[in-house]
């Protein structure tokens, strides 16, 4: 069984309760971010986990996880660790040989094994973005993956639009708000956003290409802050609770989505926006 060392693991059984008693319901859009360790060791691992949510939301709704490829770049700091060490002849070879994005078979970067597990399922659905793509599972897969268009990492073209006009929920399992991916559609909505270039590996005429284009400057540094801020301004819209041995929190997705709105051009026009590169969530 997978769980932690030094005794039993969390049950599925259990699990369902505690996703019932934190107010995930039936038939609800659920985006998860997830911290497995955090949970303190579960008996079958992440495949027990999203059984119990696939029970508890039933037949009608839907898990949704950022399956994210950041290593699908040359500014990113996954791949920076991995040209670290080489010659700039090497580095640039192993650049020629990076293989394109397949939403059918490219892992996800340091999403996590639920992610993983949600993205490996036979009836989950991707969408087709090479550096932010999301997989779904659920009646509203479909809906929530199609159509991510390619120079639109997390704004009105990508899964977390639909998400919020699905009215959906996201789930924090043990992780953070500076994980809460839906912040950023709050960027794409405040006016004129601060752009940048960015770079990755795409099939084109048959064969890997690297393919440069613009889109919104993704800065998640103050994220763990505008969390924060928005739990205290928001109370109903945040249902905090244990998972196992994880503190997690249930939130209105559109909730959060409006308040970064409000929150990031007073707060970020006070200290200047960042290009932040070398932050986990903003790097591609």
């Amino acid at each position: 069984m997978n769980r932690a060392s030094g005794g039993p693991g969390v049950t599925g059984s259990r699990l369902t309760h505690h996703f019932t008693d934190l107010g995930v319901e039936a038939g609800t859009v659920l985006l998860v971010h997830a911290s497995l360790r955090s949970l303190g060791g579960v008996e079958g691992g992440a495949a027990t986990v999203l059984c119990a949510l696939r029970r508890v939301l039933g037949p009608e709704g839907t898990v949704v996880v950022p399956t994210f490829t950041s290593d699908n770049s040359d500014t990113s700091a996954a791949h920076r660790d991995r040209v670290r060490d080489l010659s700039e002849e090497a580095r640039a070879a192993f650049r020629r040989r990076m293989p394109a994005f397949d939403p059918a078979t490219t892992p996800s970067t340091g999403m996590g094994i639920l992610a993983e597990t949600t993205r490996l399922h036979p009836d989950s659905l991707r969408s087709a973005h090479p550096q932010t793509s999301f997989a779904a599972l659920g009646p509203h897969a479909a809906r929530i993956v199609a159509d991510h268009s390619p120079d639109c990492h997390l704004g009105e073209r990508s899964p977390l639009a639909r998400l919020y006009d699905l009215g959906a929920h996201v789930l924090l399992l043990g992780v953070g708000y500076d994980r809460c991916t839906a912040f950023h559609l709050g960027e794409y909505r405040v006016p004129s956003p601060p752009h940048r270039s960015y770079r990755c590996v795409i099939h084109r005429a048959g064969r890997p290409q690297w393919w440069e284009y613009d889109d919104v400057a993704l800065d998640d540094s103050d994220f763990a802050t505008l969390g924060a801020d928005f739990e205290r301004a928001t109370p109903a819209a945040v249902r905090p609770g244990p998972v196992g041995a994880a503190q997690s929190r249930l939130l209105n997705l559109v909730a959060a989505v409006d308040h970064a709105e409000q929150w990031l051009p007073v707060h970020r026009g006070r200290r200047g926006h960042r290009d932040h590169r070398g932050h986990r969530a903003t790097d591609r």
